[in-house]
């Protein structure tokens, strides 16, 4: 039996991706900006707060 032929085909290696694919001059993805820790606690309280408090 010839096992080299049992299994997946084997994929093409010379794929092209995209055009947005890490391509020079490309611009770079942004990251959104991190909360700072007082920011988070004041959302956190925030959160807190309305869950309490349904009327809010």
């Amino acid at each position: 039996m010839d096992y080299s032929k049992s299994g997946n085909p084997k994929g093409s290696r010379s794929t092209l991706r995209g055009p947005d694919h890490a391509q020079k001059g490309a611009p770079k993805s942004v990251k959104p900006p991190r909360e700072t820790p007082d920011q988070l606690l004041a959302r956190m309280k925030a959160a807190a707060a309305a869950k309490k408090d349904p009327k809010a």
